[in-house]
């Protein structure tokens, strides 16, 4: 089945298994890898994008439910081919590791400084409880939220 929607700014039409996920279809018919496979199960994260401007599992939505509707992935964060303050704060802090969980978290961060300019590290952690990290102890994760919120509301 053909399945048309807005992705990170324009109009994209690709051929879909009816079966398939949003998660399959952008990082194997759109070719945009960030979103990442972890449990498949919406229990880690790693592939966070919005859909028509919530955060949502992509894993967990299936790719014609996307028809007609807005994704935005950690690829669509960039702007003019510059990193997106969230990115960058995630590379000043040092918050990447393995990197595997990043484009979720950044994706994550994002949604919760467009509803908290300047979370606290209790809101920081229950806006980030969904997403799994195994190589840090959150703590570079956090130091990049507060400098994303800093860069991005002064």
């Amino acid at each position: 089945m053909k399945v048309t929607l807005r992705l990170n700014g324009g109009e994209r039409s690709v051929e879909v298994a009816a079966h398939e996920s949003l998660l399959t279809a952008l990082r194997e018919r759109f070719a945009l890898p960030g979103s990442k496979n972890a449990c498949e199960q919406g229990e880690c994260g790693s592939c966070s994008v919005y859909l028509d401007g919530e955060l949502v599992c992509s894993c967990l939505v299936l790719a014609a439910a996307a028809e007609g509707r807005e994704v935005v992935t950690v690829e669509g964060l960039t702007e003019d081919g510059r990193m997106h303050p969230v990115q960058q704060a995630f590379v000043d802090a040092g918050a990447v590791q393995c990197g595997f969980c990043t484009p979720g978290l950044i994706v994550a961060v994002d949604a919760l400084l467009r509803t908290n300019a300047h979370p606290s590290d209790p809101e920081i952690r229950e806006a980030l409880a969904g997403n799994i990290c195994r190589c840090t102890g959150y703590g570079r994760i956090i130091d990049a939220v507060h400098r994303a919120s800093s860069a991005m509301r002064p």
